[in-house]
This record gives structure tokens, C-alpha cells and sequence, in this order.
């Protein structure tokens, strides 16, 4: 908002340069009248001998001419500012429905509003089960896969996604949990802040707006980002995430690499797996 003060208060003293002919040919009576009775009134002398009441230029001037000239004027000055403003919120940016971080860059902007993607093929259980996925994500196996439970919008957008990840850069994206029921939430909760601090009713996981993702080489699950490839994965997952108007966990304080979620105003604004 700072600039817009400026551009408006840079705006209108130019604007009364020009609009003010008395002022802009003889400008110094003016500013000594101001600077005097301003001194006058700093020192208490409210109590003066009557005299004829002093009109400012801008009282002597403004004609319905001068009137319609500045109307006109400030419309120009205030209008783009607050239209750029207004514009700016990414909840009002896009036609397409889609948030600014998107809507910058034309060919994400394009793909979203493409064909409807389809959820890949869902993989055996056992992926899930191995010691070290339990070790870093425990009770792995009972969470819900289900890509039908999320929200719609969300869906295309991490579909897009795991979609870009593969074709970019060569990594196959799993989804390894998405929607969380609420006794599920309570479960993890339990289980300390290292899981979730979030309760049940919390996390964007109940509203299906919300995933955690992981990587499959070669037929194994790989979670943890101790593996500097899953690092870069996850670094790369994130970038392309927010360029479809995702928030990252990856940047919490909290970090958690493979979540991303898509904020919804109706709910709560807390970074919250």
C-alpha cells in the first residue's frame, strides 16, 4: 500500500501545480500566509482582532470548470492504483479460477484449465509396509489413498503436479496419503508433536485439501529426505507446487517435504499437517 500513497500524494501535488494557475504564477504569498497563520496558531493567538476572513487560492479558483478538471484528475490518480491492488490478491486474479502463482506463468495456467488428468493406478500394499516407511511415517498402512475423496480442484492440481515431476525431471510421484479422517487425526495427534500437532477438525486433510507424496524408484517407496535424491525431488515438488498455487510444508518451520495443501479461506490459516 505504501507506493499507492505515494503515487497519490505525488499525483495530486502535481495535479494542483496544474490545476491552480494562481498558485503555480505566485506561489510564495501562499506559502507565507500558511506558514504565518499556522505560527499564530501554535502560539495560542486564537483570539485575534476581526478581520476580513482569508480564502485560500483553491477557494478563489475552483471554478465548475476547475472542479470537473480535478474530478477527472484524481479519478485518474486513485482508480489504476487501487484496481492494481485489488488485482493483486490472488484470490482475484485468475478468470480460470486458478491463483496468482499460476496464473503468471501461461503454460501452467493452460494445463489446469486442460484435460481432466487421471489418478494413476494404485499400488500394492506392501509398498507401504516396509520398515522404513514405518519407521518415518508410522501406521502408513491404514491411511486413505483414495484419490476420489479429494477435493476436485486440489486433485487436478496435484495430478498436474506428479505429472510435470515426471516428465521434467524423471521422478514418479506416489501419493501416500491424502484425505485423513478425523479419528485417524486424533490417532496421530497421540502420538506426539513429531506427527502432527494438528486435531481432528485442524488439518486441511479432513476438507480433502491436503496430500502427503513420496517417491518410487525402482519399485521402493524412498520417504526420507536423508537420500539426497529424494532431496532434490522433494525441492523440485515443492517449486512446481507453489507454480500451481500450493502451499509447501517445506517451508514451515516445521518442515515436512512432501505435503502440500491448498488453503482455502473458509478454513483455518495455521500451517497444519
Amino acid at each position: 500500500m505504501g507506493w499507492i500513497l505515494l503515487f497519490v500524494i505525488t499525483g495530486s501535488l502535481l495535479l494542483s501545480w496544474w490545476a491552480l494557475p494562481e498558485l503555480r504564477s505566485n506561489p510564495l504569498p501562499w506559502v507565507r500566509r500558511l506558514g504565518r497563520d499556522w505560527r499564530r496558531t501554535q502560539r495560542g493567538h486564537r483570539r485575534m482582532r476581526p478581520k476580513k476572513p482569508w480564502k485560500a487560492p483553491t477557494q478563489l479558483v475552483l471554478s465548475y470548470r476547475h472542479r470537473l478538471r480535478i474530478l477527472g484528475m484524481l479519478s485518474l490518480l486513485i482508480v489504476p492504483p487501487l484496481l492494481a491492488w485489488w488485482m493483486h490478491d490472488g484470490r482475484r486474479v485468475a478468470d480460470l479460477g486458478v491463483p496468482h502463482t499460476a496464473s503468471r506463468n501461461p503454460q501452467i495456467a493452460w494445463l489446469l484449465q486442460g484435460e481432466k488428468l487421471v489418478p494413476p493406478p494404485a499400488l500394492p500394499p506392501e509398498v507401504f509396509a516396509t520398515a522404513e516407511v514405518e519407521a518415518i511415517r508410522p501406521r502408513l498402512t491404514h491411511a486413505s489413498r483414495d484419490w476420489s475423496l479429494l477435493d476436485e480442484d486440489f486433485r487436478q492440481r496435484l495430478l498436474l503436479v506428479y505429472r510435470l515431476m515426471r516428465e521434467r525431471y524423471g521422478y514418479e510421484m506416489v501419493l501416500i496419503e491424502g484425505y485423513r479422517s478425523p479419528q485417524r487425526q486424533a490417532e496421530l495427534q497421540a502420538m506426539g508433536p513429531q506427527v502432527t500437532q494438528a486435531g481432528p477438525g485442524e488439518s486441511y486433510h479432513q476438507h480433502g485439501l491436503a496430500a502427503d507424496s513420496a517417491f518410487l524408484r525402482d519399485g521402493t517407496l524412498v520417504i526420507s529426505e536423508q537420500d539426497p535424491w529424494a532431496l532434490e525431488g522433494y525441492r523440485l515438488y515443492g517449486e512446481l507446487a507453489e507454480s500451481v498455487g500450493l502451499t509447501w510444508g517445506g517451508r514451515w518451520q516445521m518442515r515436512d517435504y512432501g505435503h502440500v495443501e491448498l488453503r482455502s479461506i473458509q478454513l483455518s490459516r495455521r500451517h497444519q499437517r
